[in-house]
């Protein structure tokens, strides 16, 4: 088989997988889980984004706004006009049926269909750390480097390796945690904090924040969750809810790279003058 061939049949594969996720997203499995989840990612680009300073901002994945409301609020609440790319065609399918206002493209996003220079921010959210290999990730921080305009920033957040729970997970077979239901999709490459910083700033970005998030213990918030959405009022979900975002102080802590599921980057297309950058 040659190498076209082979790079057809792995780009089917792919399609066909995230296809499948996108499916599995929209069915609504662990609702509760993903209203905690962006509720911690919509207090981040809360935190980070420039307020009444942005035109265009793009989401990276659109798996938020398939599985839940996602963040597609929150960032039009900052940007005239939301653009998500996914790679699934029916993720943006589904995500506009949600939000009609969202400009949805299926792509790559290590091969953007987008003019150079023309988002004025980006969210990548857990969307980097799905590639088997680890330049692939570096592969797609140049990229959007190539579509940010100057003086944009980039939020991006990656699987946290240096959080032991996350090392022993990744590290294991997909087969054993997926059957277990402890992973219901494919796990890419990832890494820690210094690595992390390493790669956005060799991607051409200047680092301006490193911390991480979600810091509830997953392992006992996702089983919770999942028996409180099928058998708790609304009242119990909403103090759940509470609760797991009470977690989050622990941002605050020396510990928090060990605690926290997610790397959270703050990053300027390198080269410019420095923005102002609400906190």
């Amino acid at each position: 088989m040659g190498d076209t061939a082979m790079a057809d049949q792995t780009t089917r594969r792919e399609s066909d997988y995230w296809e499948g996720m996108a499916a599995w997203g929209a069915s609504r499995h662990q609702a509760l889980w993903r209203a905690h989840s962006d509720a911690v990612n919509a207090a981040l680009c809360r935190r980070w984004l420039r307020a009444g300073a942005i035109r265009r901002i793009l989401k990276t994945d659109l798996f938020d706004e398939v599985s839940g409301e996602g963040l597609y609020t929150v960032l039009s609440e900052h940007a005239e006009r939301v653009h998500g790319i996914d790679y699934s065609p029916s993720a943006g399918w589904w995500a506009r049926v949600q939000h009609p206002s969202l400009r949805a493209t299926a792509a790559d996003v290590r091969r953007l269909p987008f003019s150079s220079g023309v988002f004025d921010a980006i969210v990548s959210n857990s969307t980097l750390d799905h590639f088997d290999q680890r330049h692939a990730i570096v592969e797609s921080l140049v990229e959007l480097n190539r579509v940010l305009a100057p003086g944009g920033h980039l939020i991006l957040t990656l699987d946290n390796l240096a959080n032991p729970v996350v090392a022993v997970r990744n590290a294991l077979p997909f087969r054993f945690t997926n059957t277990l239901g402890l992973v219901p999709y494919h796990m890419g490459k990832t890494c820690g904090p210094r690595r992390a910083a390493q790669m956005v700033v060799q991607a051409g970005f200047r680092l301006l924040d490193l911390t991480a998030v979600m810091h509830c213990p997953r392992l006992l918030a996702v089983p919770v969750t999942h028996v409180l959405e099928r058998h708790a009022g609304e009242t119990a979900r909403r103090r759940l809810l509470s609760w797991l975002m009470a977690f989050e102080r622990c941002e605050r802590w020396p510990t928090r790279f060990r605690t926290g599921h997610f790397l959270a980057l703050l990053a300027r297309k390198a080269g410019d003058e420095p923005q102002p950058v609400s906190q």
